[in-house]
C-alpha cells in the first residue's frame, strides 16, 4: 500500500511512531506491520487535480511563451488551470526550467491571479525539477504532501486564514478474520521486535492505493498465509490518532471466508502461521488484558454465528465523481 495509507494491525493494534523507529502501542489486540514494511512505485499522476476526491476543472489561462504575439496572451505568466473553487492549477510540465525565470513568472502570474481574484494556488513539481523548490518555498509555498516522484506546494493569495485543504490525514489498514468449519482460525505470528512479539494474531496490512477495503484484506491475507477467502462482512473499524508519522488511523476487521487450507507462509514478514481452535485463540493473554481487542473478537465471533450482522458491500455508482464505488451497510432489513 501503501496509500497509501494503513491501520495498527497485531493482536489490534495502535501504535506511535518514534524518533527512534518502535512502537508504543495504544491497543495491542490487533497489531499493525510499520507503514514502511511495503513500498509503493505507483506514482499519482494528474494533469489538473492535486488529490482524489475533490473535483476540479480544466479551464485553460493563457500561458507564456516568449514567442507568442498573440495580443490575448501575457507574456511571461505561468501556465496554470483554473480549478472549481477560484484557484489555479500551475502546469508542472511547462515550469520554466532556470530558477530565475520561475521567480519572475511567479511573481507576474501572482500579480495577474490577485487582480482575478483567484485564492489558492497549487504546485506540484516533479521529481526532476527539484532545483525548484527552495525557490518556491522562498516565494511563500507551502508544503502539502509528497509521493514518490513529486512533492505538492500550495499558496494561499488572501489575506485571510486558508481555506486549502488539508493533506492525507489517514492510514487506512485491515484485518482479516478467517474461521474455517472446525471453528478453527488463521492466525500468524509476525517478525517484529513490538510487545506483541510471540503472539498469535489475526493477518493485518495496510491497503494499496485505489484498493477497496475487502479487496486489500483479501490480499494480505493470501500474502500472509497463501490462503484464498472471499469476503463475508466488515464486522468493525478503529480510529486512533496520532499514530505513524502522527497520522491518524483506520483499521478495518473484515470477516473472510476460506476457499484453501494449505498454509504457505510469507518468510519476510511472518515467522508462522496456522489454523488454531477458537477457544485457544482467545485464551491467549494478551487478548485477555486488552479490552479493545478483545470487544473485536467477541464481535468476529457474534458474526461468525450470525449473531451479528456486520456491514457487506454494495457496488453503487455516484453522481459526485461518475464512479462506482462499495457501500458498505447492514442490508439484513431489506432497505
Amino acid at each position: 500500500m501503501t496509500t497509501a495509507m494503513g491501520g495498527l494491525h497485531g493482536p489490534v493494534v495502535a501504535a506511535s511512531w518514534t524518533k527512534d523507529c518502535t512502537f508504543q502501542l495504544l491497543s495491542n489486540c490487533f497489531l499493525q506491520k510499520p507503514i514502511f514494511t511495503k513500498t509503493s512505485t505507483a506514482k499519482l499522476s494528474f494533469p489538473c487535480m492535486p488529490f482524489i476526491g475533490v473535483a476540479f476543472k480544466k479551464t485553460e489561462t493563457h500561458v507564456v511563451s516568449p514567442n507568442i504575439s498573440s495580443p490575448s496572451v501575457t507574456t511571461g505568466l505561468l501556465d496554470t488551470w483554473d480549478d472549481e473553487y477560484g484557484g489555479v492549477i500551475m502546469n508542472s510540465e511547462s515550469l520554466p526550467m532556470s530558477a530565475n525565470a520561475f521567480a519572475s513568472a511567479f511573481q507576474a502570474s501572482l500579480s495577474n491571479w490577485k487582480m482575478k481574484g483567484k485564492r489558492g494556488v497549487w504546485l506540484k513539481i516533479l521529481q526532476e525539477q527539484a532545483d525548484l523548490v527552495p525557490i518556491a518555498i522562498q516565494e511563500g509555498f507551502n508544503y502539502h504532501h509528497a509521493e514518490p516522484g513529486y512533492v505538492m506546494l500550495t499558496y494561499w493569495i488572501p489575506n485571510e486564514p486558508c481555506m486549502l485543504p488539508a493533506s492525507p490525514s489517514h492510514q487506512i489498514g485491515i484485518a482479516g478474520f478467517v474461521i474455517n468449519d472446525k471453528r478453527e482460525v488463521l492466525v500468524v505470528k509476525e517478525k517484529c521486535p513490538c510487545s506483541c512479539s510471540g503472539v498469535w494474531k489475526l493477518p493485518t496490512g495496510y491497503i494499496n492505493k485505489s484498493e477497496d477495503i475487502f479487496s486489500g484484506a483479501i490480499r494480505e491475507v493470501k500474502e500472509e498465509t497463501g490462503i484464498d477467502t472471499t469476503f463475508l462482512k466488515m464486522v468493525a473499524f478503529r480510529h486512533a490518532h496520532l499514530v505513524a508519522f502522527e497520522q491518524s488511523d483506520l483499521l478495518f476487521v473484515c470477516m473472510l471466508k476460506p476457499l484453501s487450507y494449505d498454509i504457505t507462509i510469507d518468510d519476510k514478514e511472518i515467522q508462522a502461521a496456522k489454523w488454531m481452535p477458537l477457544d485457544e485463540f482467545i485464551a491467549q493473554p494478551y487478548y485477555q488484558d486488552d479490552p479493545l481487542s478483545k470487544k473485536v473478537i467477541e464481535i468476529c465471533i457474534a458474526a461468525q454465528e450470525d449473531r451479528y450482522s456486520g456491514f457487506t458491500g454494495h457496488q453503487l455508482n455516484s453522481k459526485i465523481d461518475g464512479k462506482l464505488s462499495y457501500l458498505y451497510y447492514d442490508d439484513l432489513k431489506n432497505i
